[in-house]
């Protein structure tokens, strides 16, 4: 599942980083800077996608423990 979801995560940035890319290039006409604008959005959504698997796995990390605490103390 993993796996999966990382591969989704990768194909959206991907496309993300075209689209940008593209659509920069077209307004600018100018590739250096549609790069460094697109690695710059790129970089803020990475960022914030890691920030938000990191509070997710966090949650589910922790009510993973209290579960297998309560059940360690149910013994």
């Amino acid at each position: 599942m993993a796996v999966e979801i990382s591969t989704s995560l990768q194909v959206m940035v991907w496309d993300l980083r075209r689209r940008i890319h593209t659509g920069l290039a077209e307004l600018v006409g100018n590739e250096a800077g549609a790069t460094a604008a697109e690695y710059a959005v790129l970089i803020a959504v990475i960022a914030a996608v890691i920030f938000a698997g990191a509070a997710v796995l966090g949650t589910n990390v922790n009510s993973r423990l209290d579960g297998f605490g309560t059940d360690l103390g149910n013994l």
